[in-house]
């Protein structure tokens, strides 16, 4: 290991981690050790190592990336980067889904009321398809607020007004993005039999989505639904799945909106994630690792002696709270309820 005892300490890591990268040992889209990591090869504080990913951050050498912490900048994650990885294959149902694509599919429908996607946007001229694509741009990278009429004709270079031809207001808007990104990704292997297996490998195909454009949990309603036609897509994939199963079509359908529920209340933290991290600049886990003191001080007071009970029985790893995994536990939990539900009612 390089020594560099005339730098202060956060810098002589961001040093170290800087050799690394520039000498290949770790490439873009690496996983960077983490400030808990870096804290037990280096000797030092939480803040401190938190200071150290920060510098190379600002550096642009390194970037977050929900679900894996902070990886080496230099390579775009892939549409299915940020899909939940740690669920993998269950014994009831199939693998994490493969890549999916980020732009328009040639099996993907048109968006509600709209024309068919072209394969690319054309010509300088406005088009509905053009002022969704843009808005879907802006939203993935700044969040829904972000996504104004005068915004999206500063982007297409036309006059506000202008945009009210192709649609009539913002929440027309707000459909259109929404049924359009649910059906830039394909449906999951038609092949697939089985309730369990397909609902689970629709769930995980929602939750890579939503990964994908954190948004869309505040673009769609459970108590006032638009029939968005490839919403309804995955409401027909849902309501098939169940067609052997020993349902009254009552029961069927609340099967539907559980499963969208779940999966997008769910879905409502990587929006928060997101403007979260877009305001501090912090990955939640160093978020949590200023927080430390905080929480040693809270439970070491003696009023919550079963979480201090808990949290002293962990390993030297600690709790490794992450959203993926808190979405596949859950995920497996709510099907485990389904199954003794149908169990129940065929009985």
């Amino acid at each position: 290991m390089t020594t560099h005892q005339e730098l202060p300490p956060y810098l002589t890591i961001a040093a170290e981690l800087r050799q690394r990268i520039t000498d290949g040992a770790l490439r873009p889209g690496d996983k960077v050790p983490s400030t808990r990591q870096l804290t037990k090869e280096y000797g030092v504080a939480m803040a401190t190592a938190t200071k150290a990913l920060a510098a190379l951050r600002q550096e642009g050498l390194v970037r977050s990336q929900p679900g894996s912490g902070t990886v080496v900048a230099g390579a775009a994650p892939g549409p299915g980067a940020a899909g939940p990885t740690a669920a993998g294959p269950t014994a009831a149902g199939p693998a994490t889904p493969g890549p999916i694509p980020t732009g328009p599919t040639a099996t993907g429908s048109a968006v509600a009321g709209g024309e068919p996607r072209p394969a690319r946007d054309g010509g300088p001229g406005l088009s509905r398809q053009r002022i969704v694509r843009a808005a879907i741009t802006v939203a993935d990278a700044e969040g829904l607020a972000a996504v104004t009429m005068r915004r999206l004709a500063t982007e297409l270079g036309s006059a506000p007004m202008a945009l009210y031809r192709h649609m009539a207001n913002r929440e027309d808007l707000l459909d259109l993005m929404a049924d359009q990104v649910l059906g830039d990704y394909p449906m999951p292997d038609a092949g697939l039999t089985g309730w369990r297996p397909r609902l689970e490998a629709l769930a995980l195909r929602q939750w890579e989505i939503f990964r994908r454009h954190p948004w869309l949990s505040g673009t769609i309603s459970l108590t006032r639904p638009t029939p968005l036609p490839n919403a309804l897509r995955h409401g027909e994939w849902v309501v098939a799945a169940l067609d052997d199963c020993p349902l009254d079509p009552g029961s069927k359908l609340y099967v539907h909106i559980l499963m969208f529920a779940f999966v997008r209340g769910m879905a409502v933290n990587l929006d928060m994630q997101a403007t979260d991290r877009r305001g501090d600049q912090l990955t939640d886990e160093e978020w949590m690792a200023a927080q430390e003191g905080r929480l040693d001080e809270t439970f070491a007071s003696g009023e919550y002696p079963a979480f201090a009970a808990v949290l002293s029985q962990l390993d030297e790893n600690g709790f490794d709270y992450d959203l993926d995994r808190l979405f596949a536990f859950a995920l497996e939990r709510t099907l485990d309820g389904l199954a003794l539900f149908i169990e129940r009612a065929g009985s």
